[in-house]
């Protein structure tokens, strides 16, 4: 073996002895002191030790500059030896940030930025948030996943209760085997029981009813020791301010957000428009998968250049409501056979963007086609701008936005030019821009917004929901302005 072969091995070596190292060191500042520890917004905990090199791989081509397992571990080992509140520590953006900063020593710089977290600054909050799902379809497995996976030693929010349609005795089963085996997103990371005397799940040691309604209005929560619940209502069947305030009606509920578009109540793009929520909303909702997707592009392109008028063309995955085979549907062409055509839709994607940037009414149009696909959509954002752009500019911007801004957990950027849509299931992102596929000059932009319309949508509901609850975890180091 050559020299540059041994070294290169040793250096391989070492790195994943540094991985292996941060697998227990992330997991025990998760479940002892409720830290979240991430690399530029992926997060260390429950990873294995390729995932952690992977990870490191990502957020280094993110930002443009190496982020090195070994500063990682460094990082995790100090953070230990803290008393830390409740918080998600970016260690990518910390290194990042460092080595801005000129300073000698990442350790000790970081020791002393880190006192802005101490449990005094962030401390646990006094009782964990009930949250029920109302509805058990796609959203509704992906936000349970989500919730169990989040629930840590900060006890921050607990899915207390499922909420089904009267069903057979064998449903219980069923819905606990469609919980565990996704086709698309692959195996629950976890273990699943069914107490059928207690009508319960047990997921991971959480204990969650299973509770049999018609109507939101026909549960007494309280009686299973639920109270002042966020209800997700994933079942899209209540899609106004009418109907979703019969949850209200239901003793133990507090608030209600709807997983899909609604009239009369406000929807809400996280990261966007959720500062303009006055904290007495009773019922909102987290509009559509595509418009979360769309949103906080738009917004980082207009607040930039300034968008004078687009239109929004989505290739979107089939989903539930389209038939397999050709069979009658209320809608024209969705009765076509999901998996065998492109079908030309419509959208109110562009419609509801303006809901969330009332800047834009009026300047955007959009139209939709489902393709054979079963999940990750791509949106692509034809613009005029009021300034000059290039696509170099374009994605110079968009990738500081993703690295370091206030967009930062909703903007994503890919930079492989061999990426398709599989390889993004499971982007916890609401948008991943291709920075291979952008076309920028004189006025005009096309953007290529991909995005995982059922886990990055889901990501963005439970966003939604901690902020509702009050329940988010403090990010540090704060993001950019």
């Amino acid at each position: 073996m050559s020299d540059f072969d041994q070294q290169t091995l040793a250096d391989w070596t070492q790195r994943e002895a540094d991985a292996e190292a941060i697998v227990p060191l992330a997991g025990q500042l998760y479940r002892d002191q409720a830290v979240v520890a991430e690399v530029l917004g992926h997060s260390l905990v429950r990873k294995t030790t390729h995932r952690i090199l992977q990870v490191h791989d990502l957020a280094s081509s993110k930002a443009g500059q190496s982020l090195f397992v070994a500063e990682t571990r460094a990082l995790l080992e100090l953070m230990n030896t803290l008393e830390l509140g409740r918080v998600r520590v970016d260690l990518g953006k910390l290194v990042v940030r460092f080595r801005a900063s000129g300073g000698p020593d990442l350790v000790d710089w970081a020791r002393e930025q880190l006192r802005a977290v101490s449990r005094a600054e962030a401390p646990l909050p006094p009782r964990p948030q009930d949250v029920v799902l109302y509805g058990f379809g796609r959203i509704g497995r992906l936000v349970t996943r989500i919730l169990i996976r989040k629930t840590g030693g900060g006890d921050k929010y607990r899915l207390r209760a499922i909420v089904l349609r009267p069903g057979p005795s064998s449903q219980l089963h069923r819905r606990a085997s469609l919980l565990v085996r996704d086709s698309v997103h692959g195996p629950f990371e976890g273990i699943v029981e069914v107490d059928e005397e207690r009508s319960a799940f047990v997921i991971n040691g959480n204990v969650v009813r299973v509770l049999y309604a018609n109507s939101p209005d026909q549960l007494d929560y309280t009686a299973h020791g639920i109270e002042d619940a966020v209800v997700i209502d994933n079942t899209g069947k209540w899609r106004d301010a009418e109907g979703l305030a019969l949850h209200l009606k239901s003793p133990g509920v507090g608030r209600v957000i709807l997983t899909a578009p609604a009239k009369g109540v406000k929807n809400v793009v996280f990261g966007v428009n959720h500062d303009t929520l006055s904290g007495d909303e009773r019922i909102i909702s987290a509009a559509s998968c595509t418009t979360n997707a769309i949103v906080p592009v738009l917004k980082a392109v207009d607040d930039r250049w300034g968008i004078a008028h687009g239109h929004v063309e989505t290739v979107h995955a089939y989903t539930n409501d389209q038939n397999l085979i050709d069979n009658f549907h209320r809608k024209d062409r969705r009765g076509r056979g999901a998996p065998l055509n492109m079908v030309i839709t419509s959208t109110g994607a562009a419609k509801a963007a303006t809901l969330a940037l009332p800047q834009l009414a009026g300047k955007l149009t959009g139209s939709a086609i489902r393709v054979p696909t079963p999940n990750v959509s791509l949106a692509i954002l034809n613009l005029q701008l009021n300034d000059d752009v290039t696509a170099e500019s374009l994605n110079a911007h968009l990738r500081n936005v993703a690295v370091d801004s206030p967009l930062a957990h909703q903007i994503d950027v890919t930079t492989s030019p061999e990426i398709v849509s599989s390889d993004l299931v499971g982007n916890p992102r609401a948008s991943i821009v291709d920075v291979h596929a952008t076309i920028g000059g004189g006025r005009t932009a096309v953007l290529y917004v991909w995005y995982d319309n059922e886990f990055g949508y889901s990501c963005q509901v439970v966003r939604l929901m901690q902020h509702l609850a009050g329940v988010t975890p403090l990010h540090f180091p704060t993001l950019s302005a």
